[in-house]
């Protein structure tokens, strides 16, 4: 394949990643920044969720810069059970527009519809528990179906999956970045893994994860970070926090005496932003490395170390 088929016509793209000149191109969106390593590039057909979007009936991806929906026949970026599942989902009488998140877990597929009405209707939910390999489908928050909870794995620990989760969007760059930050923090003696999620990092490292929900303390740390005489038990902190960043906490980090800071981000201009906050507390930057675990957009994942300085 020398080009995707979809690419210019459905909007998920911003660049062809069957093109020969992809990662070139996709490069030039980080090429200001101090990398200090090559990137990590994730192979297509393995991203796991998936957002679609609904109106009128019509079910797909937006096509490129407008409202109109492209009933997509299959996406190569897919793992292989969502492509399947494509033609069931644009069977079901849909009811007025959203969007519909679709996830592959460990145990079978969870959809999690967002929608401007708030019911669906009793053909809808026919149709839904007709819906082959799928264990979970909600509605607003609704239940519309459920044959089991939908699960997932990090490093051997099995946990529940909330609709709408987080989770990064393929397992090969999960684990990646787990295998970088794990031996970034090889030689910490204890570890806060903030903005935790559901565990990517803390079951790996033993640590004690915050967030807002998941796995670990229940904190928002955007309102409540971490204070300073918190922080003086860890050698070393694990940031994965959303795309707005980690502005509040990396104030404070830049008054504590914690070791190393591993920041993980999905995005490149509040990294740049928390970075300087970091490195004016008198942090230092020693590693960037980029991830393409975004095929195909312009967005990547930084996972980057800054140690306290001398």
């Amino acid at each position: 394949m020398k080009t995707c088929p979809f690419f210019g016509v459905c909007g998920g793209c911003k660049f062809d990643f069957a093109a020969p000149d992809y990662r070139e191109k996709k490069l030039r969106e980080i090429s200001s920044l101090p990398l200090t390593g090559d990137a990590v590039w994730t192979d297509v057909g393995t991203r796991r969720r998936a957002d679609f979007a609904f109106a009128d009936g019509a079910f797909g991806f937006y096509q490129h810069r407008s409202k109109n929906i492209v009933p997509v026949q299959m996406c190569p970026l897919l793992r292989p059970e969502i492509n399947a599942l494509l033609p069931a989902l644009r069977a079901l009488p849909w009811g007025g527009a959203g969007s519909c998140l679709v996830t592959v877990c460990d145990n079978g597929i969870d959809i999690s519809i967002d929608a401007n009405v708030p019911y669906f209707s009793s053909d809808f939910r026919a149709a839904a528990e007709r819906l082959q390999n799928v264990i979970r489908v909600t509605w607003g928050g609704r239940t519309v179906m459920m044959r089991a909870t939908p699960t997932v794995t990090f490093n051997g620990h099995t946990v529940e999956f909330p609709p709408n989760a987080f989770l990064q969007p393929t397992v090969p760059s999960e684990r990646a970045l787990r295998d970088m930050v794990v031996d970034a923090a090889r030689s910490a003696r204890r570890v806060a893994d903030l903005f935790c999620g559901l565990g990517n990092f803390t079951f790996a490292l033993n640590a004690d994860g915050f967030d807002i929900a998941g796995t670990g303390t229940r904190r928002d740390l955007n309102t409540h970070p971490l204070t300073v005489g918190m922080l003086a038990q860890y050698d070393c902190v694990v940031m994965d926090p959303p795309r707005a960043g980690a502005y509040a906490q990396c104030k404070v980090l830049a008054n504590s005496n914690v070791s190393r800071i591993i920041y993980v981000s999905c995005n490149p201009a509040t990294w740049r932003r928390d970075a300087n906050v970091l490195q004016r507390g008198g942090y230092e930057l020693k590693t960037l490395i980029p991830v393409d675990q975004f095929v195909g957009s312009a967005h990547w994942e930084l996972f980057s170390i800054f140690d306290r300085a001398a």
